[in-house]
């Protein structure tokens, strides 16, 4: 018997790659009995990867406010996820997927940050020490650390560090009068890290947890498009934000576009400078 018929107690008779995947090598596997699992490895990262997905998405389901696939084994070699069948959008899909990611920002914790370091995407993301203060751990673990990441890769020089000092205080002036509860996040929202199962309903997929600001998950939302004006009006009716949250919004998408730049080039430096001089 093979590793994952030891797992599963059954013998895996199909074996098929799916592709979309950009770090990822995922798998649905089917047993003689007919079940199916969804199966991912990685190869050239982290030996805690699968792990930390693994954590991320049972914390998603602690909220119990929308669907993630069950984790059903996780090593550090392979990850065995349920498989869920994928289908098509409700007519009201927008508006649920928004009440739903309201309803699960209500999962809260006491500190920023999560128990262990993960990734976004193929970078680390630094969640330890958690913190009490948002303002504090957005701009130490998000920002700054993405800032010397970018500096270490030769995307950014000495010249910028003033520009980043200027910032700093601008990032505390923002945030401050909008600080929450820390809510479970997704960490890495976008059109790509979401599906419809058989009933036409969102499924999470493809985390990077950790608990932060509510505004934070949205801001990544906006950055490549896929959520519509239903999806933002059905969630502020749920769970209603603090005023000038838009105003913020690009404040959030930078975390995500400095990581961007880290991980696929010089392309994303303009959208950067963009952000923070908008800012100054």
């Amino acid at each position: 018997m093979s590793k994952i018929d030891q797992i599963i107690n059954e013998k895996v008779v199909s074996n098929r790659p799916v592709g979309g995947g950009c770090i990822a090598d995922s798998r649905i596997i089917e047993t003689e009995s007919g079940k199916q699992y969804f199966v991912k490895s990685y190869s050239g990262l982290g030996k805690s990867i699968l792990q930390n997905e693994a954590n991320g998405l049972r914390e998603l389901e602690k909220a119990d406010a929308i669907k993630v696939p069950h984790v059903v084994y996780q090593d550090n070699e392979i990850l065995i996820l349920e498989y869920i069948n994928s289908g098509r959008k409700r007519k009201d899909f927008s508006e649920v997927f928004g009440r739903q990611f309201a309803e699960m920002h209500r999962y809260t914790s006491n500190l920023y940050g999560f128990y262990e370091d993960n990734y976004i995407g193929a970078n680390p993301q630094k969640n330890t020490p958690q913190m009490d203060n948002w303002a504090d751990f957005y701009w130490q673990n998000r920002l700054i650390y993405q800032f010397k990441l970018a500096e270490r890769n030769g995307y950014i020089d000495s010249s910028f560090h003033s520009m980043i000092t200027q910032f700093e205080k601008r990032v505390y002036e923002l945030i401050e009068g909008s600080e929450e509860k820390p809510s479970v996040l997704h960490g890495d929202l976008w059109g790509g890290n979401y599906m419809v199962d058989e009933a036409g309903n969102p499924v999470l997929i493809d985390p990077a947890v950790y608990y932060g600001h509510r505004e934070a998950d949205l801001g990544m939302t906006m950055l490549f498009g896929g959520f519509d004006s239903r999806f933002y009006l059905a969630y502020n009716e749920e769970n209603p934000l603090e005023e000038g949250w838009k105003e913020r919004m690009d404040l959030y998408k930078l975390y995500h576009v400095i990581n961007h730049l880290n991980l696929f080039g010089s392309g994303y430096y303009s959208q950067m400078t963009s952000i923070i001089n908008r800012y100054l």
